[in-house]
């Protein structure tokens, strides 16, 4: 007699509820449009700013890049902020800034006042720039969140598009008046960013840290692919804030010894870190380091003066290539949005410096012939130099420009995650800061296609430190990034038993 067949067991398939993180993503990236937008608006007004005020080169400059100094203050301050008000609130806080600094630029009667406008400006890009990668990251399931986390940059870059489009729309009217309404008309993004972000969730580590761990649970469920991932990152989050794993309810008290202070997290990242954390402290300033000076800014802010370089002269033609500059770096990352959790980290970022690394060295040719024959026009030069921005352009937007943050927002552990990134991106501010104040000065000084050669040697570098020190993170919780690094289980959150996430703890077979 044949045996009853037995029902074939069929496993549910994986929920993916990435939708309700892709909505908060994109709010929260939204802060990063005021960035985008400042700079691309100031690559055109400044060609106006400067016909109006009278201003030298220098002080041009200097208006251009201190923004990237003056938000330091909104980065290291955003730090203390979002452990403080919370992530959500502090992207509120970041754009009302902004709008008070874009309204005293688009009134500035001179020079000062202007100058008084970018450092208000300043500190509100400071907040917006540290804050969206750190609130995506924490918000996103770990099959989505390299997807999630190149929104940041993403939004960016349409900010520079937007920028750059003002300009061109901008420019016909009368040269007072110009510049100021591109400027001012950036307090238009923050009032809608304000509005929006008010409806979106805290992040669940912050919760947990706060000790409301039924709020986090709720935010979990809701970003989280299965609900048994949504108890795992609960778990994992509770291990990494201190609370004892039996510990459940609404809401609970963190204990007073695991708490995070100000002065313990800096012994423990900056002055007495232990060979794993300084590693990962280490990596993140290499990649903002190499991010910025690779000569990305240059571009972005004074396209207007490479293309009237390479041989275009008629404003309106600058203004209208720049915005073929903003309109392919946008597109550009909307593909790299998509490649983050399927072809990796590593592997955009090299072939990122790959290509950026070629044309350097094609745009710098191009612009140093067309420097040479001044009186005469070399059509092959100038198409070489238009061709190789465009390239470079969209190299820095496939890896280099979204990866950096993805990975930065990453590999910090919890209790020094807000203060690890405001260190990232004080040390991406200052070396933006300090390409774009002295492009003008250095091209003088080596020429305008001797600065791109210089900045491809610059990328020859990144591409050995990229190669050498950076390992994969795709697909990693956020809790498990320590292990890549070195970091022990008791070391970076306590008991071991407390830190192993479920899925990977051994069950114990019964003995004979």
């Amino acid at each position: 007699m044949a045996s009853p067949a037995v029902p074939e067991v069929v496993e549910p398939k994986k929920k993916r509820n990435v939708k309700y993180a892709f909505t908060c993503a994109i709010l929260a990236s939204m802060a990063s449009i005021i960035l985008g937008y400042d700079l691309g608006v100031m690559s055109g007004a400044a060609i106006y700013i400067k016909k109006d005020l009278k201003i030298t080169d220098v002080q041009l400059e200097i208006l251009v890049g201190i923004l990237n100094l003056y938000s330091l203050v909104g980065s290291f301050a955003a730090g203390r902020t979002s452990d403080w008000l919370g992530r959500r609130n502090t992207v509120i806080f970041a754009a009302g800034i902004f709008f008070a600094g874009a309204v005293i630029m688009g009134f500035a009667v001179n020079y000062g006042m202007l100058m008084a406008g970018r450092f208000v400006a300043g500190i509100g890009v400071g907040y917006a720039i540290m804050i969206a990668p750190v609130y995506t990251a924490e918000i996103s399931p770990a099959s989505a969140r390299g997807f999630l986390t190149s929104f940041p940059d993403l939004f960016i870059n349409f900010g520079i598009l937007v920028g750059y489009v003002s300009n061109y729309a901008f420019a016909r009217l009368p040269l007072r008046l110009g510049w100021r309404v591109m400027l001012g008309i950036g307090a238009a993004p923050s009032v809608a960013l304000a509005i929006l972000v008010a409806r979106m969730p805290e992040s669940p580590r912050w919760l947990v840290m706060k000790g409301r761990l039924a709020d986090a649970r709720a935010v979990l469920e809701k970003t989280s692919d299965t609900p048994e991932e949504a108890e795992e990152r609960l778990a994992d989050i509770k291990a990494v804030a201190g609370i004892p794993k039996d510990l459940d309810g609404d809401v609970v008290v963190v204990p007073k010894e695991k708490e995070a202070k100000e002065a313990e997290v800096w012994k423990e990242l900056i002055f007495s870190p232990t060979p794993a954390m300084r590693r990962i402290l280490l990596t993140v300033l290499g990649v903002h380091f190499f991010q910025q000076a690779s000569g990305i800014d240059s571009v972005v802010l004074y396209s207007p003066r490479v293309f009237k370089s390479a041989g275009i002269t008629d404003d309106d033609h600058l203004l209208g290539t720049t915005c073929a500059v903003g309109g392919i770096k946008t597109l550009v990352i909307l593909v790299a949005v998509f490649l983050a959790d399927r072809v990796g980290r590593r592997r955009l970022l090299l072939c990122s410096i790959t290509g950026m690394t070629v044309s350097l060295i094609c745009l710098g040719s191009g612009l140093t012939v067309v420097g040479n024959h001044p009186d005469a026009k070399v059509p092959w030069a100038s198409a070489l130099s238009i061709a190789s921005t465009l390239a470079f352009v969209s190299s820095f937007s496939i890896g280099l420009g979204p990866i950096t943050f993805v990975y930065t927002s990453e590999i910090f552990p919890l209790r020094v995650r807000a203060l690890g990134y405001a260190v990232g991106i004080a040390c991406n501010r200052i070396t933006s800061g300090v390409i774009s104040m002295t492009f003008l000065s250095l091209s003088k000084a080596i020429t305008i296609g001797g600065c791109f050669f210089l900045y491809s040697g610059i990328t020859t570098l990144a591409w050995v430190f990229y190669f050498t020190c950076l390992p994969e993170t795709r697909g990693r919780t956020l809790e498990e990034m320590g292990k890549l690094f070195g970091i022990q289980e008791t070391e970076d959150m306590g008991e071991a038993e407390d830190v192993v996430p479920p899925k990977e703890k051994l069950v114990e077979l019964p003995t004979n």
